[in-house]
């Protein structure tokens, strides 16, 4: 079983339009409970460990989760509200976000909230986005890494938000506490242009994380698919060509699936993270990359299930052809 830690939110998806109302859809949402979710979808046990609301919001957010087969023995309910996150697509399909809840529940995680003890089942914890930067919850998560990496692979997403984070200087530091106790880090050539530079060499920063700790990098590239950092080598797999609705979840998508497919392999401990084959990363990644892709297809963080990406990856399901992404 994964455990999956972070923020649980309500994507509010805004439509375009310049008169007095504007056309809205609200979705369950947040880079963690997407993780989850699509952990569920491809089969994998999981269990969520965040601050939900007792707010409408939060029991729909719990609802979610149960539905989809997620643990949810570790979600502390808190009285803070929900946090809404409202999301305006770009001429380029990106999306862009603007965050309203400057003490939602997610954001109100605390130590104590955490359990005492894992049982051996739990053989990865995930976390990531800006959970890891917000206090209480970045205070709790980065207790939990720092007590359970030595037994069990962490797996950190930067999935950097810079108008929650604050200061860049300050979520560099912080973040590279994660760093030290992860196994696996994942991120994207966005991310580490908007917290590093513009222009940052991947493989330098690669490097400079596994310096800090970390035994595999992997960073997606959209359309050009990911590259994996490991041991004195690096697996490069392309994209795929999919017509694209809007990338929200892509990177949830392969974060996930990276994780379900190193598990299903029985390879997810530090150990093996740390000594994983280029043919065993190539055929995880390529796995990825595909869930990646068709959650681009998709309107919201709508991650695929593992019939899915197995059919589209064999040739014999969508997408139709167009432009590639894996977030």
């Amino acid at each position: 079983m994964i455990l999956v830690c972070g923020e649980a939110l309500i994507d509010v998806f805004v439509a375009a339009g310049d008169g007095p109302e504007l056309p809205a859809t609200l979705v369950a949402g947040g880079s963690p409970f997407n993780v989850a979710l699509g952990l569920a979808r491809l089969g994998q046990p999981v269990a969520y460990c965040g601050g939900l609301s007792a707010d409408r919001f939060g029991t729909l957010l719990r609802g979610v989760l149960a539905a989809e087969g997620v643990d949810l023995r570790w979600a502390a309910t808190k009285p803070q509200p929900t946090t809404l996150s409202v999301v305006a697509q770009g001429a380029d399909g990106q999306p862009h976000y603007s965050f309203y809840g400057d003490n939602g529940a997610d954001r109100c995680l605390t130590v104590a909230d955490l359990p005492e003890s894992l049982p051996d089942t739990i053989t990865a914890i995930a976390m990531g986005s800006y959970s890891l930067a917000v206090d209480t919850t970045g205070e709790a998560l980065g207790h939990l890494a720092a007590r359970e990496h030595a037994k069990r692979v962490i797996s950190v997403d930067l999935n950097l938000r810079p108008a929650l984070v604050g200061p860049l200087d300050a979520w560099r530091q912080r973040f590279a506490g994660f760093v030290r106790t992860a196994s696996i880090v994942k991120a994207s050539d966005e991310d580490v242009a908007l917290a590093y530079g513009a222009g940052t060499d991947l493989a330098a920063r690669a490097a400079a994380w596994r310096a800090e700790g970390a035994t595999l990098v992997v960073i997606t590239r959209g359309a050009a698919g990911a590259i994996a950092y490991l041991d004195g080598t690096t697996v490069e797999v392309p994209g795929h060509g999919v017509a694209v609705v809007d990338t929200v979840g892509a990177g949830d998508g392969f974060h996930a699936a990276l994780l379900a497919g190193l598990d299903r392999r029985g390879l997810l401990t530090p150990q093996d993270v740390r000594t994983l084959s280029p043919d065993i990363a190539r055929a995880v990644m390529a796995e990825a990359v595909a869930a990646s892709a068709l959650a681009c297809t998709r309107r919201g963080a709508d991650l695929p299930r593992a019939t899915e990406v197995a059919a589209f990856m064999a040739g014999t399901g969508p997408p139709p052809p167009g432009q590639a992404g894996s977030g």
